[in-house]
């Protein structure tokens, strides 16, 4: 894929701006290789096998699944106070999220979690019929990212650790107190940026992104961390899909100041043997 450019002309009317302080961190590849991401200040965006970067919608949302059998192309999605999901196209069928992570399981339910008094969530599974049950429920202050591994089991990451829950509902602990080496310094970020957006590979590894210090770090099944990539401030990693052997990840230019606008996206590859490319980059006019 080469780079590519696109500069909005015009800046439609757009949804009103959400209470997180914070760019979005949703990011999928389809089995074609065309990658999906979110952009809190202009909508969704498609980067297809050629390389174009194609605006989807203008809903400015803050997290993303795909749905590739499109199961909830007709459902009903679900809302609560003060959040919405939304679907946008079909083959595939993109789920944006506007207040947490989302992420469509192998079993073909969508999974989301529902945040409730002292730091208790339940991790809600929905069908396409509408039917919810709770899969799980788990108690943290703070929930950056959701995806699935290869066994099936639901990953998920908290401000300094990675979890997983086993298809039985089981919690077990993949890496907790990570230290964080050579963290640059973000404008914008807090302490809930430290671990957001996540992937999980064929072996189990688990990639995420840590916002707050511009990284993106390796997990292994035995909780071993490194760093696989440094990104340069203000620029900072907000979420990270594996294809193939390769990474792909969405950072944002972040700023001090609240403003949607001024959180330019942008999407980077890297290789196994750690080059990076940056393949498309969202431009504001």
């Amino acid at each position: 894929m080469t780079k590519f450019f696109v500069g909005l002309l015009l800046l439609m009317a757009l949804a009103p701006a959400s209470a997180l302080a914070h760019p979005g961190s949703g990011i999928a590849i389809d089995r074609l290789g065309q990658i999906y991401f979110v952009d809190t200040g202009s909508g969704a965006w498609k980067i297809d096998t050629h390389g174009a970067l194609i605006q989807l919608s203008n809903q400015r949302f803050h997290w993303m699944t795909l749905d590739a059998a499109n199961r909830f192309g007709r459902a009903k999605m679900p809302t609560g106070p003060g959040w919405e999901m939304v679907r946008v196209g079909s083959s595939p069928t993109l789920l944006l999220s506007s207040d947490f992570p989302l992420a469509m399981g192998p079993d073909g339910f969508l999974y989301y979690p529902v945040h409730g008094p002292r730091d208790h969530v339940d991790i809600m599974r929905l069908a396409a019929s509408g039917h919810k049950s709770v899969f799980a429920s788990v108690s943290l202050p703070h929930l950056g990212g959701l995806a699935f591994g290869p066994d099936g089991s639901l990953y998920y990451s908290e401000i300094k650790a990675i979890r997983k829950i086993s298809t039985q509902g089981r919690v077990s602990t993949v890496a907790e107190n990570i230290p964080f080496v050579g963290c640059a310094s973000i404008p914008g970020t807090e302490e809930n940026d430290m671990l957001r957006g996540l992937t999980v590979d064929a072996s189990g590894t688990v990639y995420v992104a840590s916002s707050a210090c511009g990284q993106v770090l390796k997990v292994t099944t035995e909780g071993k961390v490194t760093t696989v990539f440094q990104s340069t401030a203000p620029w900072s990693p907000t979420a990270v899909v594996h294809f193939g052997k390769d990474l792909f990840v969405l950072e944002y230019l972040h700023t001090a100041v609240e403003d949607r606008l001024q959180w330019i996206p942008r999407v980077r590859k890297i290789t196994p043997d750690g080059a990076s490319t940056i393949i498309a980059t969202v431009s504001r006019k």
